[in-house]
């Protein structure tokens, strides 16, 4: 589980240089990303959660950290968000999809389109909710040293 959090940095932090994200954002980017797969692990592994239902619980978590992030880094939440909800994108799914289409396995094909489909599904749930919360509500997490 260590080596998955720690590809989960590295991979966040790659797509931050390749997302053009600003260099001093590329640690708590890659900690955004490693957090959301952390949960992900944890609810498939210790709680059986389905995949899409803890892509959900995950994304929820990574769009939360993302805006309070922002709001301490003086940065756009986007930067975190993009970067974070880099590992939880079903590309596995998307792979095996295309595979089996090609292989002429339509039952296959379907069954992990559709799982595809419901996890990327719970990817927009997990940001549309957090994107509700009111912004006032994050105004609690601002950095001190600012000069006024």
């Amino acid at each position: 589980m260590i080596i998955q959090l720690l590809a989960a940095l590295g991979g966040t932090i790659g797509f931050s240089i390749l997302y053009s994200a600003p260099k001093e954002q590329y640690v708590s980017c890659g900690l955004t990303g490693m957090v959301g797969w952390a949960v992900f692990l944890l609810l498939t592994r210790f709680a059986a959660f389905s995949a899409p239902a803890a892509t959900f619980c995950a994304t929820f978590i990574v769009a939360i950290l993302a805006r309070i992030v922002a709001r301490i880094r003086k940065c756009p939440a986007t930067v975190f968000l993009i970067t974070g909800i880099f590992p939880l994108i079903p590309g596995g799914s998307i792979y095996w999809t295309a595979y089996y289409l090609v292989m002429n396995d339509s039952d296959l094909a379907a069954h992990y389109g559709f799982l595809a489909m419901k996890i990327v599904f719970a990817l927009v749930l997990g940001i549309v909710f957090v994107q509700d919360i009111p912004k006032r509500i994050f105004r609690v997490f601002k950095r001190e040293d600012t000069v006024r």
